[in-house]
């Protein structure tokens, strides 16, 4: 038991997988920022599926629905951001516009779930 709490004080647990959040907004990424090196040392592109997190581990797979369409996309945990209050995800533009329906909007309502860690 010891163990297991050191290890959950420690913040080593892993998050379930399953509804993360609901209802928080997402953004994407200028296109200033392709070939830069993402915090996780990735390089980015916004041709990719992936995505800044503040706080979840790299590599950790997201599905991240709109909540006014319901399309989703699988996207990657990759950098971290977004640094603008109130926005919980930086999409790339390649997964922002695969789940949008008005293509001029750069803020989305999404749901989060955790497909992978």
């Amino acid at each position: 038991m010891c163990c297991a709490l050191m290890m959950s004080a420690c913040g080593t647990a892993k998050k379930p997988t399953g509804v993360y959040k609901r209802d928080v907004s997402a953004s994407y990424y200028h296109d200033k920022f392709n070939g830069r090196k993402t915090a996780s040392g990735a390089i980015f592109s916004n041709n990719k599926l992936t995505t800044a997190h503040p706080s979840l581990p790299f590599g950790t797979q997201l599905k991240v629905t709109n909540r006014a369409n319901g399309k989703s996309v699988i996207v990657t945990v990759t950098d971290r951001g977004p640094f603008t209050k109130g926005r919980e995800l930086d999409l790339t533009k390649r997964a922002f516009m695969g789940i949008t329906d008005n293509k001029n909007k750069g803020v989305l309502q999404v749901d989060i779930e955790i497909v992978k860690q």
